[in-house]
């Protein structure tokens, strides 16, 4: 029940943020500087993780996103993933949508490091089909779906001009019956 919530809060707080981003853009007259082109505020990017042995994990997770405001991004796409381990393997598959507003922009005003980098706070909601029988839970049907909420902070290390390398560093909030994740879950990812 309370994924349920949290998924709902997602997309209440995905609308109010573009609605604001509109009114915002509108507003023009007034002085605002206009927003960038729309073509200069998407980006792509997402997760490419590979681990191999008696225990192995794939995850493909690529998205699309735009930052309604220049510090707040949103961003969603397909996900797969494929676990396996010595007692069996499976494969999920699903869909992920995230929010990411960026705390501070230019860590190297703060501390002297020579990297542009910035610190940004990201939440996830994240829905995957499972198949049952690997995790031996008793469902009318051979998959299930569950869904995840995550939340944390990471580091955006720049690469060039609208490339960066993310390091998310981040916590499963709701209560689930399986574990997918760490506590914490350390993702390393792209946009360009």
């Amino acid at each position: 029940m309370k994924s349920k919530q949290a998924g709902r809060l997602f997309l209440v707080l995905f609308i109010v943020t573009t609605l604001f981003s509109y009114r915002l853009n509108g507003q023009n007259e007034s002085g605002i500087n206009p927003a960038p082109p729309i073509r200069e505020r998407i980006f792509y990017g997402g997760n490419f993780s590979l681990q191999f042995g008696s225990y192995a994990y794939i995850d493909l997770s690529p998205v699309v996103g735009i930052w309604v405001l220049p510090r707040l991004a949103l961003a969603a796409g397909p996900s797969y993933k494929y676990l396996k381990d010595p007692l069996g393997s499976t494969d999920a598959f699903g869909g992920k949508g995230f929010l990411r507003f960026i705390i501070i922009q230019d860590l190297n005003k703060l501390i002297p490091i020579g990297y542009r980098m910035s610190l940004y706070a990201h939440g996830e909601y994240e829905a995957m089909s499972y198949r049952s029988d690997y995790f031996y839970i008793n469902y009318d049907s051979e998959r299930f779906m569950h869904d995840f909420v995550l939340a944390g902070l990471g580091i955006s290390q720049y690469i060039g001009i609208r490339s960066s390398l993310n390091i998310s560093v981040l916590w499963v909030l709701n209560e689930s019956e399986i574990q997918i994740y760490d506590s914490p879950e350390i993702r390393i990812g792209f946009t360009f």
